[in-house]
């Protein structure tokens, strides 16, 4: 009723709407199917009695572009598996371009905000890597379980953690994900079927495993995301939980993200096979172009299907790259040049990508797309300033609860700053250090 301006338009869409909503409560089966034929039918019709923009724009919002694939490469498995080419709409691809921007200014923000010395500990930012959270989210369902390393700020926001609870826990507020316990690393959606960020190199990969043993298991049309970087890929237990995998046919896409560098050495010398998509033999694998959204969107729903029709494990080698170097501790130009980094940025990066895919086939103008940026950076912005004027964790209070074993009632409490910490205050002598050491 918003959209169409004629009364007579506006009766018909809603019309078919209804009868495909009839259509789903008196068939049941297949009756999606028959409900869509029944609104394809009823949206001609009204196509046919628009004039002008009108129809321009109703065209423009409903119609289906075609989007060629990159090249892969496969191992174990037929190529024919893979599509050529994907199917998309303007709003789906309006929906991605906002959320990969929304990746980015979240770990624009985590980077700004770190130099100004407002979030302790590490801090591996994913800027460069959006085509990858986006597109894998895309072609899986809620259902489907994820697990990841450290640079996972951007699976978190596509698993339904919001800014605000992302940036409160960067900077240690009680407000954040983990109550300002975590930090960058250790954040997780558990019933949203999201288990970290891990700190541990490679160890989330046995863990992973599990989660696919537990899907099997309880019989569920399901599959867990398991993914690691080109660094990891050398850990041996990868292999060991990937053998397992194998010989038990779990539901377990192990995803690479090459980015190259894995913590600051280049993959040729640090790998003798380079080849990530078949180092899991005899899993099956592919290589996929990881900065376009599609191309990874497609092939994550191509393995997915093999995975939940009980064929076993899959493993993809994911080509992406990061901005930033492995941690902000790391400037990633040792081991690489500017003009490198340039280059990707020019000729490669996933949101211009996107945007040149959009604006070629005309399902979005530049002022459009200016204005998601403006609004993704608004809530950004508006999210960072609350999380910095929110309480930090109490000592007396937060740092004696999620813990493993309950503390003496008067135990000596080191906090952040020393200056602040809890000492015992009758009866016990206890070495208290200088600040300085």
């Amino acid at each position: 009723c918003f959209f169409f301006n004629d009364t007579a338009t506006t009766e018909i869409y809603t019309r078919s709407i209804v009868g495909s909503v009839r259509c789903v409560q008196e068939t049941g089966i297949n009756a999606e199917y028959m409900g869509f034929q029944y609104i394809q039918k009823m949206l001609s019709i009204a196509m046919k009695r628009m004039v002008g923009s009108q129809a321009k724009v109703f065209s423009r919002m409903f119609s289906s572009i075609r989007v060629p694939l990159p090249g892969i490469e496969v191992h174990n498995v037929e190529k024919s598996m893979f599509p050529t080419y994907a199917e998309t709409t303007r709003e789906e691809m309006l929906k991605y371009y906002r959320e990969m921007t929304l990746h980015r200014r979240v770990e624009i923000t985590c980077d700004e905000i770190y130099k100004m010395k407002e979030v302790r500990g590490f801090c591996h930012l994913m800027d460069g890597q959006e085509a990858v959270t986006v597109g894998l989210e895309a072609g899986i369902t809620p259902n489907d379980h994820i697990i990841t390393a450290y640079r996972c700020h951007g699976f978190l926001l596509g698993r339904g953690m919001t800014p605000y609870a992302l940036l409160a826990e960067m900077m240690g507020k009680v407000t954040g994900a983990s109550k300002g316990k975590g930090g960058s690393m250790h954040m997780t959606i558990l019933k949203n079927h999201f288990y970290g960020g891990n700190g541990i190199v490679g160890a989330q990969t046995p863990l992973g495993t599990g989660v696919a043993f537990g899907i099997k298991y309880d019989g569920k049309k399901e599959c867990c995301l398991t993914l690691y970087g080109d660094g990891a890929a050398n850990q041996g237990q990868l292999a060991e939980a990937a053998n397992m995998a194998k010989l038990w046919n779990l539901p377990c896409v192990y995803i690479c993200e090459n980015n190259l560098y894995a913590m600051g050495t280049s993959v040729p010398r640090a790998s003798a096979n380079p080849k990530f998509y078949t180092r899991l033999n005899p899993t099956p694998g592919v290589k996929i172009d990881g900065q376009n959204i599609f191309a990874v969107r497609e092939a994550m729903k191509a393995v997915r299907e093999w995975c939940i029709s009980g064929k076993g494990p899959f493993c993809m080698e994911i080509l992406t790259y990061r901005y930033h170097g492995h941690s902000m501790s790391d400037p990633g130009l040792s081991y690489r040049s500017r003009e490198e980094i340039a280059q990707v940025r020019k000729e490669r990066d996933p949101i211009e990508k996107l945007k040149h895919i959009m604006l070629e086939n005309k399902a979005a103008t530049e002022d459009e797309l200016k204005t998601i940026e403006k609004e993704v950076r608004a809530i950004v912005d508006e999210a960072t300033l609350k999380a910095r004027s929110d309480p930090w964790p109490a000592p007396e209070k937060d740092l004696l609860t999620d813990i493993m074993c309950v503390p003496e009632a008067k135990a000596f409490i080191r906090n952040v700053e020393y200056d602040k910490s809890i000492f015992p205050q009758s009866g016990l002598t206890i070495y208290k250090p200088s600040p300085k050491r």
